[in-house]
């Protein structure tokens, strides 16, 4: 890299955006050097670890939620962005601001450029943003520092700290399984890697296959865990506004909880953070009500998100979280009436072509819509248009620009609803695409 320092936040960003090109990924032991020349920022704080395949976004934000109404300071680093970079950086869930980002840029580069004098590689892309987080959030003097992982879990950056307060782990289901793993059993050893002796640890047991590797890691660990299973809780209504649901337990018997997103792996996904909250606030007083409102109140992007008139996103980008966007679609009264449109793209790591077969078997499309994201790893829309048509004979609309295929999808829906999946970078492009004015059916 350039030995010249960036001279704003634009050019911090330029910057750091340029590390894929010139940096791979590292060992933790290369991790804690890096932290270790930043002061070790963070790592006296209370640390939750979240690993999974889908739902950690989600989980995070449900615990963040309920911290801040009891009064606590988080930090939370979660990847990857949809519009804007510094949405990886959270302080109280609110991205860090320019000022702040290239402050903790500006330092965490002074400590990189000293590592490569002592003859250490520059950390990756991921790595830089790892240590950028946690030098703003111990600046910040946050309580707790939630911290998502980006890939996998065992040598994830995030798992450098070795003595976090919890550990969490969601569902688990195939993605990335050029680098995880071919089976649930892998990636699932994989995300069981943050599993730390001593560290209680709350798991998503919906997954035979991963939920007995991550009982027997935690045995072999001596962790005390706590598996949350699909019985542990009762769905009471399902609209397009939301979920309703109760939880199968003496302490909190006769309350309705509400999450504010229609897909139904969200009420999985809020009961393993209320069971991991309990244990924070194990001995004192639980103010329920505090803690409903405060699940009511998440706003999580890009998970079955309303972004317009009859317009949602949903992140749906592998096998497992496309069941449960097709689980989700099913749950809502309207669904035997009007058929949906859907806007689909992929990139070429994932399993796009089992997803689309899954998607045209499972529900009845008025029309199809393929599009192209802006990344070098974009599945073409010809290949993508090709499977569609081997799958459903639904009409397949091509259309190479994101703005284009949302006018499309609004063209020829009648009274249809329109849904944006395949990739979290589309979801990020049909925002950034409505933020410009385009936001009305």
């Amino acid at each position: 890299m350039a030995e010249s320092i960036p001279k704003n936040y634009h050019e911090a960003v330029e910057y750091i955006e340029e590390l894929p090109r010139f940096t791979k990924k590292h060992t933790l032991w290369h991790t804690r050097q890096f932290l270790e020349r930043l002061g070790n920022p963070g790592l006296d704080r209370k640390i939750i670890h979240v690993a999974g395949t889908n739902g950690k976004g989600s989980v995070c934000a449900y615990m963040q939620a309920v911290l801040a109404a009891e009064g606590k300071r988080t930090g939370f680093f979660t990847s990857p962005h949809l519009v804007k970079i510094n949405e990886r950086i959270q302080l109280d869930r609110i991205p860090v601001d320019d000022d702040l980002f290239y402050r903790v840029f500006l330092r965490t580069l002074e400590a990189v450029r000293g590592m490569e004098k002592e003859g250490l590689s520059h950390p990756s892309y991921f790595e830089f943003l790892f240590g950028m987080g946690m030098t703003a959030f111990a600046d910040s003097d946050v309580e707790y520092i939630i911290l998502e992982t980006g890939l996998g879990g065992r040598l994830d950056a995030t798992n450098a700290p070795e003595h976090p307060y919890l550990t969490v782990i969601t569902s688990i289901s195939l993605d990335h399984t050029e680098i995880l793993g071919d089976s649930l059993e892998q990636i699932a050893a994989e995300k069981a890697g943050i599993i730390k002796g001593d560290v209680p640890l709350f798991f998503d047991g919906s997954c035979p296959e991963a939920s007995a590797v991550i009982r027997r890691t935690a045995s072999q660990k001596q962790v005390s865990c706590r598996e949350i299973s699909e019985s542990a809780y009762e769905i009471q209504e399902v609209s397009r506004n939301g979920i309703a649901f109760s939880r199968k337990n003496a302490y909190d018997k006769g309350i309705t909880w509400r999450v504010p997103i229609c897909g139904l792996y969200q009420v999985m996904n809020a009961g393993l953070a209320i069971e991991a909250l309990e244990y924070m606030f194990r001995g004192g007083k639980i103010r329920w009500e505090r803690w409903v409102r405060a699940i009511a109140s998440v706003r999580w992007e890009g998970r079955m998100e309303l972004v317009a008139p009859h317009l949602t996103v949903d992140g749906a980008h592998n096998p497992g979280a496309l069941a449960a966007f097709v689980q989700s679609i099913r749950m809502l009264p309207e669904r035997d009436s009007v058929l949906p449109v859907i806007i689909f793209s992929a990139v070429s790591d994932k399993k796009y072509e089992q997803m689309i077969a899954y998607l045209a078997r499972e529900i009845r499309a008025k029309a199809y819509i393929v599009t192209e994201i802006g990344d070098k790893r974009r599945v073409a829309l010809d290949e993508l248009s090709a499977l569609f048509r081997k799958y459903t004979s639904s009409p397949v609309y091509e259309r190479g620009d994101i703005g284009e295929a949302v006018e499309t999808a609004r063209e020829v829906r009648g009274d249809s609803e329109i849904y944006c999946l395949g990739s979290l970078y589309l979801v990020g492009a049909v925002k950034k695409y409505l933020a410009g004015g385009n936001g009305q059916c």
